[in-house]
């Protein structure tokens, strides 16, 4: 997977949130406000591809949470990142 090109993250009113910036990103009409975790991340994957474990193990590390929670969580998000349109799935 790898964020769309155009896609940044910014602060709004003190939310993470993301946003299209450029030509490409013209007709993407709506923000999509992140929370702490999918911030963090956002950030830390931002400009390379990842996959869904590359996310849990980002969460292992950071929360102490344990791997099939955690796997669970990053298979949401990106799937939520990627119902969007803000992340494609190079695996399909």
């Amino acid at each position: 997977m790898k964020i769309i090109e155009g896609f940044r993250l910014r602060e709004v009113m003190g939310q993470p949130t993301v946003i299209g910036e450029g030509i490409g990103q013209i007709n993407f009409n709506k923000l999509i406000t992140l929370n702490g975790t999918a911030a963090y991340l956002w950030q830390s994957v931002e400009g390379k591809e990842f996959t869904v474990e590359q996310l849990a193990g980002l969460l292992t590390e950071r929360y102490s949470i344990d791997e099939a929670t955690a796997r669970k969580d990053a298979a949401a998000i990106s799937g939520e990142w990627i119902k969007s349109g803000i992340v494609e799935n190079g695996e399909e």
